[in-house]
């Protein structure tokens, strides 16, 4: 319903994911910045239901335009923080993801490269992100700068890493890099396969 979105819980404790990133980081990013999304997309969501009832909509330009940057900050960072699993339990892709990897990108090592390249490069704030393209029946990396604006509207994302500097700045301060880099140690390739395997059952036929 309108307006009952809520801040989910982590699987993993906030210092979990120790020495790739803080506790501090992950306290704030995920009770107050992710928080902010989850508060600010109910707020646009009520304001929208509330438009409709009055017919009203001398404000909609205003409102979808909170309701889409809040909302994919909010769908965003759930997707983000299942994609985590703390190092002790980091196991490499296998079975179809895998096989998907290789078929798309040549190699895990390929991905990480292609995938690394474009977080680092978004410009000012966003998200790195893999996808499944259902037109193409591929796997495709993306640069999503901010995140309101950044999709191919077929693609569903799989993996996503976010590269706003909230996310990274009091451990790297200004090396996003270093960070993309380290990130690779806690990701949740279990999660991912999961992911793309809901993924692949939608199909898209270009007609």
């Amino acid at each position: 319903m309108a307006g009952n979105h809520t801040l989910p819980e982590l699987n993993y404790a906030y210092d979990a994911l120790e020495p790739f990133i803080d506790e501090q980081t992950m306290r704030l990013h995920h009770s107050k910045h992710h928080m902010g999304y989850v508060n600010g997309l109910n707020a646009a969501e009520k304001a929208l239901k509330e438009a409709r009832e009055s017919g009203d909509f001398g404000k909609i330009r205003d409102l979808e335009r909170l309701a889409a940057f809040h909302g994919s900050g909010h769908f965003n960072h759930c997707l983000f923080w299942q994609n985590m699993t703390p190092a002790d339990n980091y196991k490499d892709p296998s079975g179809d993801l895998l096989k998907q990897i290789n078929k798309d990108f040549g190699s895990l090592d390929s991905l990480k490269a292609q995938f690394g390249a474009a977080a680092k490069a978004v410009e000012g704030s966003g998200w790195g992100l893999l996808c499944w393209q259902p037109a193409g029946e591929q796997l495709v990396t993306l640069a999503a700068e901010n995140h309101q604006k950044q999709t191919q509207f077929t693609a569903i994302p799989v993996l996503a890493l976010d590269v706003w500097e909230h996310a990274y700045y009091l451990k790297y301060q200004n090396n996003r890099g270093q960070y993309v880099d380290q990130w690779w140690n806690v990701v949740n390739w279990e999660n991912v396969a999961e992911n793309l395997a809901r993924a692949t059952q939608y199909k898209f036929e270009l007609r």
